[in-house]
C-alpha cells in the first residue's frame, strides 16, 4: 500500500471545499535573521525592538512578507505541488502583527475552478486564511494556480470563476493595536520622506538590482517549508530549468524598495499580483514602484497604494502596445504600505 503522497491534480479538486494544512510552524528571530540574510530587507519597524517601541508597539514585529510565505507555503502540499506557475494574488489583508514566538498554521478554501482549453491542466482559486495558536486570523488572501491534470480524460469541471475586487478598500485596512507615528524618527528610519511627500502617479526607481542564485533561491524556499517541484527539480520543466518561487521575487523587489521608499514599513493589504514572467537563476532584479493612491487612515497614519515592478529591463516600462507585460516584466503587485503622514 503506498503511503507516499503525490500530491492533488487539477481532477482531485472541488468547489467550495475546505483543506487545513499540515504543520504548523512556531517563528522565531531565526526566521528574521535568515530573511535578512536572504534579501536586502532593512525596514525599521521590522528591525529594531526599540524602534518599534517608540511607535507604540510591545516589539518589533516579524516582516509581513515571512508571515506571507510561511502561511502560503502550509498550503503548497495541498495546493500547488503539482503546479504549472503560480499566477496572482488578490483581497490580501494583514490583520494583526505577528511576533517571535507565534505559531501558524493555515486553512483553504476553494472557490474558483477552470479547465483549461488544452485539457492538460486547469486554475484553481483558492480563499487562504492565517490563523495563529488562538485561532485568530493573522492573514488572509487569494491566490489562483495552473495545476496539471493527472487523468487527461477526467471531466471537467463547471467553470467557476470568483469575482475579485480590484483593491482593497482603505476602511477594510487594519492597524495594528497601539501604533502611533508621533514619536517616529525618520533619521533612524533612513530617509526624511513621508506620506505627504509623495505624489499620485510618481514613478520611483530604486536603483539597486539582485542577481539570483539557484542556491539562495532553493534555500529560501525550503525556509518557507515551499515543497513546489518546479523549484526544486530540473527535470519537473522541459527546458530543464529550477522556476524562482514567485514569493522570492516579492521579496527581493519589496527589500529593494527600501532605496525610495524607506519609510514604507507595514504592508497592510496585497490589493492585487502578477507573476508576469518566469524568473530563473543568473536573471538580475530590480524594482521600480508607482504611486496609484493615498488614504489617511487615522492621526499621523497614511496608507499609501503601491505599484511594485520586479523587472530585469528599464524602470517605468511594464506594458507593449499590445497591453501584454514585457517579457522583461517578472512582478506587478499592488499593495497598500503604511508610512507617517
Amino acid at each position: 500500500m503506498t503511503k507516499t503522497n503525490p500530491g492533488r491534480f487539477f481532477e482531485d479538486y472541488r468547489l467550495g471545499e475546505t483543506i487545513t494544512h499540515a504543520v504548523p510552524r512556531t517563528l522565531s528571530g531565526g526566521e528574521r535573521a535568515l530573511y535578512h540574510a536572504l534579501y536586502p530587507a532593512r525596514h525599521a519597524l521590522h528591525s529594531s525592538d526599540a524602534f518599534a517601541q517608540r511607535c507604540g508597539l510591545p516589539q518589533s514585529p516579524l516582516d509581513d512578507l515571512i508571515v506571507f510565505h510561511t502561511v502560503f507555503g502550509k498550503t503548497v502540499p495541498d495546493i500547488s505541488l503539482n503546479a504549472v506557475a503560480n499566477l496572482g494574488y488578490a483581497e490580501g489583508r494583514f490583520l494583526r502583527p505577528v511576533y517571535p514566538g507565534t505559531t501558524l498554521r493555515s486553512v483553504s478554501e476553494v472557490i474558483g475552478l477552470k479547465q483549461n482549453s488544452n485539457g492538460k491542466s486547469g486554475v484553481v482559486w483558492v480563499r487562504t486564511t492565517g490563523l495563529d495558536e488562538a485561532d485568530t486570523p493573522v492573514l488572509n488572501y487569494v491566490r489562483w494556480v495552473m495545476v496539471r491534470k493527472s487523468d487527461p480524460d477526467a471531466p471537467a469541471p463547471e467553470t467557476t470563476i470568483p469575482d475579485l475586487a480590484d483593491h482593497v478598500a482603505p476602511n477594510a485596512l487594519t492597524l495594528p493595536d497601539g501604533l502611533t507615528f508621533d514619536r517616529y524618527d525618520t533619521a533612524l528610519a533612513g530617509e526624511p520622506h513621508r506620506a505627504a511627500d509623495y505624489q499620485i502617479g510618481e514613478i520611483i526607481d530604486h536603483v539597486d538590482g539582485v542577481t539570483v542564485e539557484e542556491a539562495e533561491h532553493m534555500m529560501a524556499t525550503r525556509l518557507w517549508q515551499n515543497t513546489a517541484k518546479v523549484h526544486f527539480d530540473a527535470t519537473n520543466r522541459e527546458d530543464g530549468k529550477r522556476l524562482i518561487y514567485g514569493g522570492h521575487v516579492i521579496s527581493l523587489a519589496r527589500a529593494l524598495s527600501f532605496n525610495g521608499l524607506a519609510n514604507a514599513q507595514m504592508i497592510l493589504a496585497i490589493n492585487a499580483g502578477a507573476h508576469a514572467n518566469p524568473c530563473f537563476a543568473g536573471d538580475t532584479v530590480r524594482a521600480w514602484s508607482e504611486v496609484l493612491d493615498k488614504a489617511d487612515l487615522a492621526p499621523g497614519l497614511t496608507a499609501l497604494r503601491l505599484r511594485l515592478v520586479a523587472t530585469k529591463g528599464a524602470p517605468g516600462a511594464l506594458r507593449g502596445d499590445d497591453g501584454k507585460y514585457l517579457a522583461d516584466v517578472l512582478l506587478d503587485l499592488d499593495y497598500w504600505a503604511l508610512m507617517p503622514a
